[in-house]
């Protein structure tokens, strides 16, 4: 099953109610939130840099099909 966009930020989102998320914050929420493997590789291939926002993100994953 294709990881999207959508779910991503179902394991993500809150990681940024604090402001900044790095990677490694992402890393630790999605396994917080029992994301699938294939969620987890996709958060690792990001580069280490703080983003701002999660729409931030896409930039770098813009391989990541937002939906089904």
């Amino acid at each position: 099953m294709t990881v999207t966009r959508t779910e991503l930020a179902d394991h993500i989102e809150a990681a940024f109610n604090a402001g900044p998320a790095t990677r490694d914050r992402l890393l630790a929420y999605a396994t917080g939130s029992h994301a699938r493997p294939e969620v987890i590789e996709v958060i690792r291939t990001l580069p280490e840099r703080s983003y701002p926002a999660m729409r931030d993100l896409w930039t770098d994953l813009t391989h990541i099909p937002i939906g089904d």
